[in-house]
């Protein structure tokens, strides 16, 4: 018989449209109206819309012409990620109070192995609640959390009961939850990757898993492989409260589009002062520069150069996105520029705490609690 993944108590946190939220807080003039973090209504980006505003279709990514032509009572904010930090810390510390084992996927989110933890409770919906419930008190805030298994379905289960609601999905609950999951529902597969899959007559889980591995590699490549197992309820992925950055960047966008280089290069040496400052602070530095550039109709260009040595000063980063930019002629005017740093220096730096391999048999499922 094969070995079966382990049964682990998982939770995945995540917070209630956290940049508007933080900003509705701390003006209370804002509560209960439709809000937008960044952009405006004549440029720029939508980074996170409030549940008022998400109402008329707002969401984030969005352009703001197009977030203000949907809700026109739109409220444009400006985004304070200093606070944003200072509020997921907060957070965060009251999540090592229940476990060492936290993996944070950004400010507003994160996943947590409580199969053992500091409570010694061993209910996983109960230390969700509480932690819920902790957050609303110490920060103010509303958090949502889906409790199961393994990580991809405590994902997917946290977005079920939104906002300030949770869902656990027991041992025994877990093949019936995929299989009426709809596929739009499933972390991992996207807006294209939708579409594919209408197209060949997958609409919900059950759809999927009556596709075999072969046919699923055949049309989804590599993903395909990750398809037919999570669909089963396998993802053996461990919660790494350690993860090592890949990658750091910083990127704007423009009031007005640029079309003469002299600007842009303007723009860089600011983009580049910046992503020089947060290398520093991460104590890293970076092998590979990419400049990125989304033009004036929205079309988005890479171009990349690796170094043979590593860098983190403003000069050698300018540098070498100035040989980018003049790397060949730009084909529309410009309304973002980004640079972003990868190959770092920190390989090996962060060390894994592994968790506890004592597997569970089939034959003890019904008896986890959660």
């Amino acid at each position: 018989m094969s070995e079966l993944p382990p049964i682990r108590k998982i939770i995945h946190v995540d917070m209630d449209a956290f940049y508007a939220s933080v900003e509705q807080m701390d003006n209370p003039d804002l509560k209960g109206k439709p809000i937008a973090v960044g952009g405006n209504e004549k440029r720029g980006v939508v980074s996170a819309a409030s549940y008022e505003a998400r109402k008329f279709g707002v969401r984030s990514a969005m352009s703001g012409v197009q977030a203000k032509r949907n809700c026109p009572e739109l409220i444009f904010v400006k985004p304070h990620f200093e606070r944003y930090h200072e509020i997921s810390k907060k957070i965060r510390a009251i999540f090592f109070d229940y476990t060492d084992l936290v993996e944070p996927l950004s400010l507003d989110e994160a996943y947590l192995d409580v199969t053992h933890n500091k409570k010694g409770n061993p209910s996983a919906s109960l230390i969700a609640n509480e932690i819920r419930k902790r957050i609303f008190n110490e920060v103010g805030l509303t958090a949502s959390a889906g409790i199961s298994i393994n990580k991809f379905i405590a994902k997917v289960a946290s977005d079920y009961n939104k906002p300030n609601g949770q869902k656990t999905v027991n041992p025994e609950e877990v093949i019936a939850f995929l299989e009426q999951l709809d596929i739009r529902k499933f972390y991992g597969v996207g807006k294209v990757t939708t579409e594919k899959m209408y197209q060949l007559g997958i609409f919900t889980g059950i759809d999927l898993k009556s596709k075999s591995l072969d046919y699923l590699v055949e049309h989804f490549g590599k993903s395909g492989s990750y398809y037919f197992y999570v669909v089963r309820g396998i993802h053996t992925s461990e919660v790494k409260p350690n993860r090592i950055r890949k990658s750091l960047a910083a990127e704007h966008t423009f009031n007005e589009n640029l079309s003469s280089e002299i600007f842009m290069l303007e723009k860089l040496d600011h983009i580049a002062e910046e992503v020089s400052r947060r290398l520093t602070k991460s104590k890293v530095a970076g092998k590979t520069v990419t400049l990125k550039i989304k033009y004036s109709d929205f079309s988005l260009q890479t171009r990349s150069k690796t170094l043979n040595y590593f860098i983190s000063d403003k000069a050698l980063i300018l540098e070498t996105a100035k040989d980018l930019l003049y790397q060949e002629k730009m084909s529309n005017s410009v309304r973002l520029l980004g640079i972003s740093m990868s190959n770092l220096n920190n390989e090996g730096l962060a060390i894994q705490t592994r968790q506890t391999k004592n597997e569970k048999s089939v034959n003890v499922q019904l008896q986890f609690e959660f």
